[in-house]
């Protein structure tokens, strides 16, 4: 089920946010200081948003911050497997976005902490002639419901992110 809902304020996700929510495609670094068996560099999430973890198994980092998937990990760790574990989970490498429409080179892009319509659009090469800077769309998904949304360049985007330009009446 595909529904339309028009809404005013866009999520904000400011870089480096401890706000923002893992989702599938993701890809997380873990860190646990001086347990090098157990930090892993490239861990990237599934479509279902999870990862497997050794001794723990298979967890789910779908929609939580990094900050819940470290106290995760670390009460799980903690007891059996280590005394005081320090976790620290940060994300290298973000789900794309998407660009169509009104610019010079649709297409996916790869999603950056603090991306704005702004620069979406100049990653795109920036609008063509016929591009309008008032007709600009976002489509996320939420579930099974993807809220579409009236864009300027400075809307916030998220991964995962479909914005469509389109063509201005001159």
């Amino acid at each position: 089920m595909i529904g339309l809902l028009f809404f005013k304020s866009p999520l904000i996700l400011a870089q480096g946010s401890s706000q923002y929510r893992l989702s599938s495609g993701d890809v997380i670094r873990i860190d646990v200081v001086g347990e090098q068996d157990l930090s892993f560099n490239d861990l990237r999430l599934t479509d279902a948003g999870s990862f497997t973890y050794p001794f723990i198994g298979d967890l789910n980092a779908q929609g939580k911050t990094a900050a819940q998937i470290e106290q995760l990990i670390a009460d799980k760790l903690r007891g059996d497997y280590l005394v005081d574990p320090r976790v620290s989970v940060s994300v290298p490498r973000y789900q794309q976005f998407f660009i169509s429409g009104e610019v010079r080179s649709p297409g996916v892009y790869p999603y950056q902490a603090g991306l704005t319509l702004r620069r979406a659009v100049a990653l795109a090469g920036g609008l063509t002639k016929r591009g309008s800077e008032s007709r600009m769309t976002i489509g996320r998904d939420q579930g099974s419901v993807t809220q579409t949304h009236k864009g300027s360049f400075d809307s916030p985007l998220l991964p995962g992110d479909a914005v469509t330009i389109a063509w201005g009446v001159f």
